[in-house]
């Protein structure tokens, strides 16, 4: 039995997460990732320092008219009051009493050497900055944490002074105090003792804050979790300064599918990976793809030897169901892909290519090397799911699908006097029957090529109104080459309600362009008509 109460699960991206470098969040972006957060079903979300910047002042603002959290409880963070001041007349602790948010943690030092060099007071009257903040803001009716800050390093210094400020603020009426590492250099086993030592000494409910700047804060806020710890915080995807803060979901996940400790409502962790990957487009920072539970690579499988095992039994290379947090498995066609992979990513398809046939096993084959021989001429389907699928279906229907037929194509970019370039580009094709010559312009070579492609073929099939080009990579294959080196294209399409990926390659970017604009727009008339 927890004697403290339930788990908390802390999120602190929109204060902590929001220092990332290049990372610059909105109200607005804030208002919706907090909707996102509480989704998860963490028990904290941490908005901001109210006070500080009239940003997070308007956040809590706004929150309490358009935030109606199911799950989580909003906190406001901010400091101890001034040296020599009251806390009941330090505008800063104003501001936090008056946020309107039910939490307050406050940050405070537990490092004998910030506190004389930093705040430039005292030790005794750091500790009475604690003791009051904490005491005016429960008389007032808010709930506090009290985040430690350098605490580890703190404790290494002076451990007396370090345990006596967790004490203070525990006796003032802090609900929590939660260990910082603030420099990110703890290690697992340092924190597990440190954490026992705390709660053997203080009696504090004890929470963690880890940073990564050593890549363990995951680990760290596991060890401290296995010593005592109850409350752990974090952010989502690992957002914040320098190397980040631990990743809020890799903590929780692996809390509740590798410890069975249930600390989030049940069923939310199946939410997981659609909530980090929309506040990975609030945020505007791609989401990794080598993210633990939820990365778009975290069960994709590429090696042939994988890809056989996984056929006998998906666990043999998985160390969970990837359902359990909403994502899924992938397989990848590569140059390294076997029959198994083929076979799987064919059923994955809707394609059944195992019934051991001899015309199936020559159809196997003949696509594995097809695969692994355009892969040596600079294609890729690991990402390309789209223009695979139309690889496939031309094997097994015996003729590539094809909604038009392309005669010429050509393109023309200009400079005009004002110093402006426009990109001209003429295509002309049959479909249903008739022909069709069409020109369109664009800010660039490939922008006049689609919109060219989309006006034609959309007069046949006018569901192409609601394709658009939402993604475009290149990348040069033989950069030894120089401007003669081999292109490779990858485009992302979507229809409004999903989005496929398609791949070209040609000796120079507008060709390789052409081929992945044709694939997607065939594959996306593929699936419309099918």
């Amino acid at each position: 039995m927890d004697l403290h109460g339930s788990f908390h699960v802390y999120d602190t991206t929109l204060r902590d997460g929001a220092q990332q470098e290049g990372l610059n969040l909105s109200v607005a972006d804030k208002l919706s990732i907090a909707k996102q957060l509480d989704g998860l079903g963490v028990g904290y979300i941490e908005g901001g320092w109210p006070g500080s910047n009239p940003k997070d002042t308007e956040f809590f603002r706004r929150a309490a008219a358009e935030l109606d959290l199911r799950h989580a409880r909003l906190a406001a963070f901010g400091a101890t009051r001034r040296a020599g001041v009251r806390a009941a007349d330090d505008p800063l602790v104003a501001a936090l009493r008056d946020s309107g948010a039910g939490v307050v943690t406050l940050v405070a030092k537990s490092h004998d050497r910030h506190v004389e060099l930093a705040l430039r007071t005292t030790l005794e009257e750091n500790l009475a900055m604690v003791r009051d903040t904490v005491t005016h803001l429960r008389e007032e009716g808010q709930t506090v944490f009290l985040d430690a800050e350098h605490f580890f390093d703190g404790y290494r210094a002076n451990r007396a002074y370090a345990l006596e400020v967790l004490r203070t603020a525990a006796e003032a009426g802090a609900e929590v105090v939660a260990l910082c590492d603030t420099n990110g250099g703890m290690l697992p086993d340092w924190v597990s003792d440190v954490v026992l030592d705390v709660i053997e000494t203080t009696g504090a409910r004890v929470g963690i804050h880890a940073h990564n700047d050593s890549g363990c804060a995951v680990a760290n806020s596991l060890a401290a979790v296995a010593a005592g710890a109850s409350h752990v915080q974090g952010c989502i995807n690992g957002y914040g300064e320098r190397t980040g803060n631990a990743d809020l979901v890799t903590v929780v996940a692996n809390l509740e599918t590798k410890l069975d400790r249930a600390v989030l409502p049940q069923g939310l962790l199946r939410e997981a990976t659609r909530i980090a990957h929309a506040v990975a487009e609030v945020t505007n920072v791609p989401p990794a793809s080598r993210q633990p539970y939820v990365g778009t690579s975290a069960f994709a499988h590429k090696a042939g030897l994988h890809a056989s095992a996984i056929k006998v039994d998906p666990d043999l290379y998985q160390h969970l169901d990837p359902l359990v947090v909403g994502n899924d498995m992938r397989l990848l066609v590569s140059d390294m892909a076997g029959r198994a992979s083929i076979e799987l990513k064919g059923r994955e398809l809707g394609y059944d290519l195992s019934d051991g046939s001899p015309e199936m096993r020559e159809l196997v084959t003949r696509v594995t090397e097809r695969v692994k021989a355009m892969e040596q001429r600079g294609y890729t389907f690991e990402a390309a799911d789209a223009s695979f699928e139309l690889l496939l279906a031309e094997e097994v229907e015996g003729s590539r699908p094809s909604y038009f037929d392309v005669e010429s194509w050509r393109v023309i970019t200009e400079t005009r006097t004002d110093g402006e370039a426009i990109s001209e580009a003429t295509v002309k094709l049959r479909a249903e029957g008739v022909r069709y010559v069409v020109t369109g312009e664009g800010n660039g070579p490939v922008n006049a090529l689609d919109a060219a492609l989309r006006e034609a073929i959309g007069q046949a099939f006018p569901e192409v109104a609601k394709f658009e080009l939402i993604d475009y990579k290149v990348r040069i294959l033989d950069q030894g080459h120089g401007t003669d080196a081999i292109t490779r294209v990858l485009i992302e399409t979507t229809d409004g309600e999903s989005s496929w990926v398609t791949v070209g390659v040609g000796a120079n970017v507008i060709e390789a362009s052409w081929g992945a604009l044709v694939d997607g727009l065939t594959f996306g008339l593929r699936r419309h008509h099918r």
